[in-house]
């Protein structure tokens, strides 16, 4: 289940129990199917923006409040559990542990670039950074005209403001977990 899908799954359920209604009177309010309703709780489902204009009408809610990231006192991510956000096979896979959201400036992610592979990401705009930390093998980055290879355990800083460059050049998978900052 992408992020979105489980806002709106969990929003609505928290939303309705707020309320203290059953799948039955939202289902009245809206117009939806209690059936929908239930997959959409529980994730199973898709829904369309007429569904969920349905939902935000019936229930006299902003659609924010069904898609905004809900309240988490802890998570964990297992990146190997989920769909990689993008993938190139025998060169690389990106998963988005904690995505960038309105309401915070840092956004996570775990890449892998397997051996010879090179990942290319586009700048990211202007005052924005990123801390890289190599978990496993060595990535070279190229950036602003510096090439720079990071080890195991070590840690890199760069200004993501233009085209950069993720590049294993060893012979065993290498990996790292980044922190994009958007510090504007």
């Amino acid at each position: 289940m992408d992020y979105l899908s489980h806002n709106v799954a969990v929003n609505l359920k928290r939303i309705r129990q707020s309320k203290k209604m059953s799948l039955d009177k939202v289902s009245e309010q809206t117009g939806v199917s209690k059936s929908m309703l239930a997959q959409i709780e529980k994730g199973s489902a898709n829904p369309s923006l007429g569904v969920l204009g349905k939902i935000t009408s019936g229930l006299r809610i902003e659609f924010q409040q069904l898609i905004e990231t809900p309240r988490m006192d802890f998570c964990l991510v297992t990146p190997e559990e989920m769909i990689p956000t993008k993938e190139e096979a025998g060169q690389y896979k990106v998963w988005t542990c904690f995505p960038y959201e309105d309401n915070r400036y840092v956004e996570i992610y775990r890449i892998d670039i397997e051996p010879g592979g090179v990942y290319v990401s586009g700048g990211h705009g202007e005052k924005t950074r990123e801390y890289l930390t190599v978990t496993d093998g060595v990535i070279t980055i190229e950036c602003h005209g510096q090439v720079q290879e990071i080890s195991k355990e070590q840690v890199y800083r760069f200004e993501t403001d233009q085209t950069h460059i993720y590049r294993n050049d060893g012979k065993e998978r290498a990996s790292c977990m980044c922190f994009f900052l958007d510090y504007k």
